[in-house]
């Protein structure tokens, strides 16, 4: 089986490989309010476990580095956050920017998570979500207006600055400051397309896709191994 070659090659080496990994629907089930995410004790400890043996073990988040760091729980991981901006050194001169469009939003302030480097408008919890993606295209709009680039994820808005800086470029960052050529990163939603977009022309690159009803089909169709969820991606590392 293709996928099991593909896990048997990267464990093969694990002084020179990375594991990289998305946090919530991915190492972290999906939950309604997103201040309850939480990755479960069976997982932190295998992170661990992995990040003795391998070159880098690293998440790549679209929450703030400091907030992945705690629901993800393993200091032994490096965190890299808001989907590549903390890298940026363009994207800090926008902090000001995204807080006065911030303070523009007619938006329940309990859904939106403000990250500094953006902004992030949930609406799992609406009572009429199609109701709120209407509402949110209009806020999408509004931020385009002002020179802010707007884009839908699950069930949420992001706010970002105009920056070069994606998963993708966080992740070359990252592997090429440490010379490595072979690399899994496992994600869940749009934004991770840019991170397998990242292992392509490495010696050993996997995408893993963790499929769900708001996966979009772009990544499914786009990975080398698909996963029904996050207690599937715990079998996969499992096995490496």
């Amino acid at each position: 089986m293709e996928s099991n070659r593909l896990i048997t090659d990267l464990a093969a080496d694990p002084g020179h490989a990375a594991l990289l990994l998305d946090v919530d629907g991915t190492l972290a089930p999906i939950v309604t309010r997103q201040e309850d995410a939480r990755v479960p004790d069976e997982t932190r400890t295998l992170l661990r476990e992995l990040a003795a043996r391998y070159a880098l073990v690293a998440c790549v988040s679209g929450r703030s580095s400091a907030d992945a760091r705690r629901i993800v729980g393993v200091e032994e991981l490096v965190y890299v956050g808001t989907h590549g901006l903390e890298l940026a050194p363009g994207a800090a001169a926008w902090r000001d920017q995204i807080e006065r469009f911030a303070a523009t939003v007619d938006w329940p302030p309990e859904w939106i998570e403000d990250k500094a480097l953006s902004l992030s408008l949930h609406f799992r919890q609406s009572p009429e979500p199609e109701q709120s993606r209407l509402k949110l295209k209009r806020i999408a709009e509004a931020a385009e207006e002002v020179g802010l680039h707007a884009r839908f994820g699950r069930m949420l808005l992001e706010i970002l600055p105009p920056v070069d800086a994606d998963k993708g470029s966080a992740i070359r960052s990252l592997l090429d400051e440490r010379g490595l050529s072979r690399a899994l990163y496992a994600g869940d939603d749009t934004t991770d397309l840019d991170a397998f977009r990242a292992l392509e022309g490495l010696e050993l690159g996997i995408g893993v896709a963790l499929s769900s009803s708001e996966a979009p089909a772009s990544l499914i169709e786009a990975a080398d191994i698909v996963l029904a969820g996050p207690d599937e991606l715990v079998e996969l590392l499992r096995a490496l």
